[in-house]
């Protein structure tokens, strides 16, 4: 796995040192304070870079009209199972680098990240799963505890890639769309609050959907600012369904965000039913193009397609 950021300007290269040194931060104060053997003995393995800055083809135009701005992705790798868990280990680091970002303003760049064992990032390169096998192909180590490499990949068949794309598609577009008749419903009888956690999770499993079908992978996260940016990697069509010209349109998009957990537990959460009709629309439009993604990539697929992302 390449090791070097030459391709990246200078400013990059040093912001990315600061996000891995605030990865350390938090992790050690996560586990500070362990009694437990095992996470007396949690450690991060790898820290790779993946995605657009690890490629190349990143854009970094915040100040624009639209103001889009690619995000470091980064795959952490630790050696047990039970340290991938979001809310005991990585909470306090998801909070710490959205605070560097918006408040101290240390980072400039968006920062998602992911956490798997070292035994499930070479399963799923054993099992062919694109995502993986392209982390494996393209990432960037920004830190290694050693040397020893991942697992060779294990590309699948085009009929095992069509057989598997077929049942993640079958599986996660019904129960999206079916959602989605909820937030209407929903929205029709004026109960907003529930209607917005509905079109969030129709938005969620359409983001899950697109994922698995194209890459077999999708991240354990609820975050749909995270999957919007892991899906629209896949297809340009999927960047268009969010307007990002206005204030109002990233606000809108912000609250639908924020309904996973506010809309279900906060009293201060408010959403009209001119937003809610709004982001339906868009939520409309998302699985009108998650549904043409997937066809097509199905079509390839059952047309012999090589199985590659």
């Amino acid at each position: 796995m390449r090791t070097d950021l030459d391709h990246l300007p200078p400013t990059k290269q040093r912001e990315l040192e600061r996000v891995v040194q605030i990865v350390f931060e938090e992790f050690a104060e996560a586990t500070a304070l362990a009694t437990n053997g095992w996470k007396r003995k949690a450690r991060i393995l790898k820290v790779i870079l993946y995605g657009s800055y690890a490629r190349g083809g990143w854009v970094d135009e915040p100040h624009t009209a639209k103001g889009y701005q690619s995000d470091f992705d980064l795959l952490i790798v630790v050696n047990d199972k039970r340290v991938t868990d979001r809310v005991t280990f990585w909470l306090k680091l998801e909070q710490r680098l959205d605070d560097e970002l918006a408040i101290t303003k240390a980072l400039r760049t968006p920062v998602n990240f992911i956490v798997h064992t070292l035994g499930e990032v070479n399963d799923g390169l054993a099992h062919g799963r694109y995502f993986f096998m392209d982390v494996a192909k393209d990432g960037v180590a920004l830190y290694q505890a050693d040397d020893i490499p991942l697992h060779t990949p294990k590309p699948k068949t085009p009929a095992q890639a069509l057989a598997m794309a077929c049942e993640y598609f079958d599986e996660w577009f019904p129960i999206a769309m079916q959602r989605f008749e909820l937030s209407r419903l929903g929205i029709e009888k004026g109960f907003l609050k529930p209607s917005a956690f509905d079109l969030h999770q129709t938005t969620e499993f359409l983001y899950h959907c697109v994922l698995l079908v194209c890459t077999f992978y999708t991240p354990h996260v609820h975050n749909l600012g995270f999957l919007r940016t892991q899906a629209e990697r896949i297809d340009p069509r999927l960047t268009y369904v969010w307007p990002r010209d206005t204030r109002r349109d990233r606000s809108r998009f912000e609250k639908l965000k924020e309904a996973y957990v506010k809309a279900r537990y906060s009293k201060h959460y408010r959403i009209t039913k001119d937003e809610l009709e709004w982001l339906g629309a868009q939520v409309e439009e998302l699985g009108r193009v998650v549904h043409a993604v997937c066809s097509e990539r199905i079509s390839a697929l059952k047309d012999g397609g090589e199985a590659t992302s």
